[in-house]
């Protein structure tokens, strides 16, 4: 068997394969042609939860297998994740492991190819369209914009010990946009460090189930979106955006009102 890997190299001699595949943040329009053809040469797909299952079709003669996550709900294990890659490839099969977002973004795409790699298989990692960046995109907020932000943190908002990171409170002493995932539940946390750094008045936006059809937001400062949050009951997934560039939206919004009451002269 052959298998040509991502630099065009042409391995010889290997068993089963392994691919990580980014299947970006939800829309299915923002999966690459990359991780298409990934999916149309796999033979077992391992899939997420925050995969769109439309994504399933690029796949139609592989197995496809469920092992994500609903709200703690485990179908496996990340031991038992591990052994199944190895154990479906041991025939010399093409493992797909299809992970939302990039899966080197607070993901365990590296994890699972160190594992892959350690068992024998050829391991080979596609890239996707991160959260952090499509889903402010996706609401017209930058995550730069000169003259307002000139970096941004990404950060996890629940670590593994389930805590609030260290780096949030960091990053609140900062001029930077801060891009929190999985922080909605510490969310009364990183209201607090923001106040008492003096930034009541930053404005924040929650997206939930960014880039989705039932995609949410609620938008207002770090004083107020407590409350938004509750009149909007959002909820998980959802991605949080704090810094001054969150003001973007509001005034493409604008400009895109002010084009419409022109064009309805």
């Amino acid at each position: 068997m052959k298998y040509t890997n991502q630099n065009n190299n042409t391995l010889s001699n290997v068993g089963g394969r392994f691919t990580v595949v980014g299947a970006g943040p939800g829309d299915v329009e923002l999966i690459t042609l990359k991780a298409i053809k990934a999916l149309a040469s796999a033979d077992v797909v391992l899939y997420d939860a925050l995969v769109s299952v439309e994504l399933l079709d690029y796949a139609p003669k592989a197995e496809q297998i469920f092992v994500g996550k609903r709200k703690g709900c485990y179908a496996y294990q990340q031991e038992q994740i591990n052994e199944l890659i190895v154990e479906r490839a041991k025939t010399n099969a093409h493992v797909v492991r299809l992970k939302g977002g990039d899966p080197f973004v607070f993901g365990r795409g590296a994890e699972e190819m160190e594992y892959a790699a350690a068992h024998g298989l050829q391991v080979a990692m596609v890239p996707g369209i991160s959260s952090c960046l499509s889903v402010p995109a996706s609401q017209n907020i930058p995550v730069t914009k000169r003259g307002a932000s000139e970096s941004f943190w990404v950060i996890t908002g629940t670590t593994k010990e389930h805590k609030l990171s260290g780096d949030v409170a960091l990053a609140a002493k900062s001029n930077a946009t801060v891009v929190i995932l999985m922080g909605m539940s510490k969310l009364s946390q990183i209201v607090e460090l923001f106040k008492t750094e003096g930034k009541s008045e930053t404005p924040i936006a929650i997206v939930q189930n960014g880039t989705r059809k039932d995609e949410r937001i609620a938008v207002g400062t770090i004083a107020s979106i407590e409350n938004d949050v509750e009149k909007q009951q959002l909820t998980n997934p959802a991605i949080i955006i704090i810094g001054e560039v969150v003001k973007h939206r509001a005034s493409i919004l604008s400009i895109a009102q002010n084009q419409e009451l022109q064009l309805s002269k």
